[in-house]
Order: structure tokens, then sequence, then C-alpha cells
């Protein structure tokens, strides 16, 4: 099973979650999903895995659609130092480092048990 899929369904704090397209090849993945969350927020997720690329975007939205944070490395934000790797926030994009669904789903944790 993929390392992604582990994490979602391990995650007390996804109610379902939706595999909206899957793609595997001999040496790469895409993934993409839909979770719902326990406070009705959800988070897509998008995934390219290869032996030379990893490309990401982790899109959290309240459940009226409103962005409360995306990490991607999407190739713009040139003037970050960080670059490719960045985090929008409402109004906001900040340097961050490059990271990973498991990181991702502590942050959302956190901010939920507050």
């Amino acid at each position: 099973m993929l390392k992604t899929l582990k994490l979602v369904e391990q995650s007390e704090f996804v109610v379902r979650h939706e595999i909206l397209d899957f793609k595997r090849g001999e040496s790469f993945y895409y993934i993409k999903l839909k979770l719902l969350l326990k406070d009705g927020s959800e988070l897509y997720i998008r995934e390219y895995v290869s032996k030379k690329e990893y490309l990401y975007s982790y899109h959290w939205q309240d459940k009226d659609g409103t962005l409360r944070a995306r990490w991607d490395n999407a190739p713009h934000h040139k003037g970050l130092k960080s670059f490719p790797h960045h985090k929008h926030k409402p109004n906001i994009v900040e340097e961050s480092q490059e990271i990973g669904l498991e990181e991702v789903l502590k942050v959302i944790e956190k901010e939920m048990k507050q």
C-alpha cells in the first residue's frame, strides 16, 4: 500500500477519503485525494513521486471553501529563499521547506486540538 494512503487511513482526524485520480508506472505514481476531516474541513492532496521528482500540493480549506493553508512546490514565487517550496495562507505566500503528508497532517491535527 502506498505510504500516502496508509497515513490517510491511520489518521484519527480523517472521516473519509476519496481517490480522485491514481496512476502508477514502473518507477512513478501519481495520486489525487480528497479528505473530509473531523471539523468539516477538507484536505486535497496531489503527489507525483518518481525516482527523480517529488511534486506535491496539500490544499486545506474550510467547509465553505475558504483557504486555510496550501503547501506546494510549484515553480513560481521565485523570490522566496525556499523556492520552489512555499506555503499559501489567506492573502499571503510564505517560505516553507519541502513537506510531506505526514508533516501536513501533524500541523492540521495540532490546529484541530487547539
